[in-house]
């Protein structure tokens, strides 16, 4: 192997001296063709297959630079195979880089590549990537608000979501201008200064409806938002719901999102990126706060001192789950304990399943509204009369998003649930997912498209787009 890896940069060495172009810079510009035409020496018996083997121990830079300096190794180097293999071997993960590079490469709206291995060239996508400058993400939220570098694996901060941060009666602007500023102060930390970035901010879903009224209040959001990082020199603006980016941290573009927030729990169906609001967004008036807020009445009940919600909170995280049976587990011993650091060792029983029941079932917690499964059911229903593509599959995807969604049972019990309220044309292939990134999944979303090869391009307003054009279409 020592002696073939020789050959590959005696090969290259004897050209190295006629060659000016970067190895990054040949990833992503078309080479000259003034290079002479040469065999590949005594890699020429060699299947291509054992060549890439050995070209992958050589690394992306130094295989870059092979192309450059020797035409005969431009076939081989290019080969998809070897930068897909590179691309595994990146920060992120494979599967998440080819699901944004083939679906959400071309901005909004989405265009999916029928023979991606094909119609794109994998090394220009990993050129592109090393060479983009990243992006800054900040997650709204309902509940409170992530942020960080794109990146980076998870958000670096957390703070107060921008719709409850400063004083309520202050104007938008000046809340969502100290809002972004006091992020960027946390940002500035880690070197990355508002001028020199794009940002991706994700926008908690509000004013539901496909009324005039509800499309003004979001546009009127979204503008705000614009205008103030725009004042901030930020160089380019994404702005999405969050609803659409847990469908990206899934790695679909098409399905039902599941939202639970902190006051609400949202159900919006997407296609293609694109909030289908004619259809309906359902919203039942049980969010994360009722869940806690249910809790610590059961704890009180039972004579279980605590200090503060956080303590209520902490246990809901760590020892409640949904029943697959509800009425079945009402008869099993259900004890378990888990200490809170400061607070001591806290044993619950029957609060663990009766804390995620109130989703299914509002009324115990005192909530007149429909369950869970009656909401999602009924948005199903009206995917299926709404008859927005060829066939139904596009809405048998169920996504769950937020923290409160990663309780244990509940996709499951969602799903089976489903089974018994809708028809068999409709339940028929029904597949819910839980949070693929548990909390963070809207995050994520968002840094899969803070770290697309063709990032900021399309998915972007600019601020000389945005004072030319008050009113610019995004997905949202």
């Amino acid at each position: 192997m020592a002696m073939l890896l020789k050959k590959v940069w005696e090969s290259v060495s004897n050209r190295a001296s006629s060659c000016s172009t970067s190895s990054i810079d040949s990833l992503t510009t078309p080479l000259s063709h003034t290079e002479s035409s040469s065999s590949l020496g005594a890699f020429d018996r060699l299947p291509i297959d054992v060549v890439l083997q050995i070209v992958k121990l050589v690394g992306p830079k130094d295989a870059a630079r092979l192309r450059v300096v020797c035409k005969s190794w431009r076939s081989p180097v290019s080969d998809n195979r070897l930068w897909i293999y590179f691309l595994q071997n990146y920060h992120d993960t494979w599967d998440s880089v080819f699901f944004a590079e083939t679906h959400l490469r071309s901005g909004f709206p989405i265009q999916t590549f029928s023979s991606p291995t094909t119609e794109l060239s994998f090394m220009r996508i990993y050129g592109q990537r090393v060479q983009a400058r990243g992006a800054v993400i900040v997650d709204g939220g309902s509940g409170y608000c992530k942020f960080g570098w794109s990146e980076y694996g998870c958000p670096s901060g957390r703070s107060a979501t921008f719709l409850e941060f400063g004083n309520i009666e202050s104007p938008m602007y000046s809340r969502l201008r100290h809002f972004f500023v006091t992020i960027y102060s946390s940002l500035y930390r880690m070197q990355v200064k508002a001028s020199a970035h794009p940002i991706v901010v994700s926008l908690p879903l509000c004013h539901y409806d496909d009324t005039e009224s509800a499309r003004a209040s979001r546009r009127q959001l979204k503008d705000t938002i614009y205008a103030a990082l725009f004042d901030m020199n930020v160089p380019a603006v994404c702005a999405i719901n969050q609803a659409t980016l847990a469908l990206y941290a899934a790695q679909r573009t098409s399905g039902i999102v599941v939202n639970i927030g902190f006051q609400v729990t949202s159900v919006v169906p997407i296609l293609h990126g694109k909030v289908m609001r004619a259809v309906g967004v359902e919203v039942m008036g049980v969010g994360a706060l009722k869940l806690t807020g249910f809790l610590r009445e059961q704890m009180q009940q039972n004579n279980l001192n605590f200090e503060s919600l956080y303590t209520v909170r902490t246990l809901k995280e760590n020892l409640c789950y949904v029943a697959a049976d509800y009425e079945a587990e009402l008869y099993k011993d259900t004890r378990a304990s888990f200490e809170v650091p400061g607070e001591g060792l806290f044993t619950l029983s029957k609060e663990r399943f009766k804390t995620g029941e109130v989703l299914f079932q509002p009324r115990i917690a005192g909530v007149c509204a429909m369950g869970l499964q009656q909401a999602v059911a009924l948005c199903m229903d009206h995917c299926h009369a709404a008859e927005l593509a060829e066939d139904d599959a596009w809405f048998k995807t169920i996504v769950l998003s937020g923290g409160t969604a990663c309780l244990p049972g509940l996709a499951e019990r969602l799903e089976k649930e489903l089974q018994g309220l809708l028809p068999p044309s409709i339940s028929n292939g029904i597949r819910v997912v839980s949070p693929p990134y548990g909390a963070d999944s809207a995050w994520v979303g968002a840094k899969l498209i803070g770290n697309l090869s063709t990032f900021p391009g399309s998915w972007c307003l600019t601020k000389k787009r945005f004072k030319r054009k008050s009113r610019f279409t995004l997905a949202w």
